[in-house]
Formats: structure tokens, C-alpha cells, sequence
């Protein structure tokens, strides 16, 4: 029998184009915190109440931690048009559906949600401008949104105290639910958003 044909070796692996942009780094190099200081847990909750709650603040957390060293250029730039999607209107979005689940249908307070108005009822992300004094105002009102729903949530007597969703009764813990939702769909998009920044992925 004829000896069968060497596999053909291998192409060598192409160099990157002069002055091409770095591709995604993984490694301990690139992470926004080491491990050992990452105030996120990997679940080990203990009750129902302690399992949403503790959900909930790491994808907050989480949010924080995309949009770490970031100036406010970088946090209110765009991913690709026609989307307006950036980080800083990504927070300032976030601070509104804090306060319309845990102020408007927890608590039953009368609000106008933050950010919008009759003529612009998108204005979390079209008012998402380059200005610090912008970002600072976005987070001081997610971290107020945070505490009181934080706060609400601990003095509940329990998960299935309801409020009151457009006629509709809603309970607290499916509140819970869709805000772990809420968050982890939108920590998504951030993902992509600061890896189009600086290339900083993962995490």
C-alpha cells in the first residue's frame, strides 16, 4: 500500500495588522479588582429574602464595577449607531426603575420618574452628555435609589407584602426577581460598552 500523504503543517499565525487596536485581554491584569477584594459573594445566601437581596446587590455592585476609572467622556460615549446606549445612561436609567418599583409600586409615593419629561420620555439616555457634573448628579441619584429600596426591602415583614403595579397587586419578592432580571440584561450591555472603550472584558 502507498504511504498516505503528511498532514500539511500548520499555517503560521498571522501578526496583527501595524497600529491595529489590541484585542480583549484575559487575565489577572486586566480585571477591575483581584478576587481577594471583590466585594461581590458567589451566592451561599441563606433564606429567600437574603438569597434576592444578595442577587441583586451584586449586579449592582457589578454596575459600579464596569464604569470603575472611567471619565465622563468615556462614560457617556455611545456603542454604534443608531442605538443611544451608553454607560452613564445605563445608571441614570437604572436609578429610574429603581425608584418606579421600590418608591412608586413598593412604597405607593407619587413621582415623576427621574430624568424624563412629556418631551423627551428617553431622557435617561439622550441627557447621558460628557459633562461631570452630569455623571456625578447620575450617581448620587442611583446610590439614593439603592438605599431606599435596600432599606425597604430589610423592614418588609416579609416577601409577600404587595403594592400596587398600575391597579394590579404585585408582591415584593417578584419585584426582587424582575430587578435581578432588569440589572443582569443591562449588565450585558455594559459589558460590550466598556469593552468598546478600553477593551476591558469580563468580570
Amino acid at each position: 500500500m502507498p504511504e498516505p500523504a503528511p498532514a500539511p503543517a500548520p499555517a503560521p499565525a498571522s501578526s496583527p495588522e501595524p497600529g491595529a487596536a489590541p484585542g480583549p485581554r484575559f487575565g489577572w491584569d486586566n480585571m477591575f479588582v483581584h478576587p481577594d477584594d471583590d466585594a461581590r459573594t458567589d451566592g451561599g445566601f441563606q433564606g429567600e429574602r437574603a438569597t434576592l437581596a444578595g442577587y441583586l446587590r451584586d449586579q449592582r455592585l457589578t454596575l459600579e464595577l464596569k464604569c470603575t476609572g472611567l471619565n465622563a467622556e468615556a462614560m457617556a460615549r455611545r456603542s454604534v449607531e443608531p442605538s443611544n446606549l451608553s454607560l452613564l445612561g445605563l445608571v441614570r436609567h437604572l436609578a429610574g426603575v429603581e425608584q418606579k418599583w421600590f418608591r412608586g409600586v413598593m412604597a405607593g409615593q407619587a413621582l415623576r420618574r427621574h430624568y424624563r419629561t412629556d418631551d423627551d420620555p428617553i431622557g435617561e439616555f439622550t441627557g447621558a452628555v460628557a459633562d461631570p457634573a452630569v455623571v456625578e448628579d447620575a450617581w448620587a441619584t442611583w446610590r439614593a435609589e439603592t438605599a431606599f429600596a435596600e432599606q425597604l426591602v430589610a423592614e418588609a415583614p416579609d416577601l409577600d407584602v404587595t403594592g400596587d403595579n398600575g391597579g394590579e397587586p404585585m408582591a415584593l419578592r417578584e419585584v426582587l426577581v424582575h430587578m435581578i432580571e432588569e440589572y443582569a440584561r443591562h449588565n450585558g450591555h455594559a459589558d460590550f460598552l466598556r469593552e468598546r472603550i478600553d477593551g476591558r472584558v469580563g468580570q
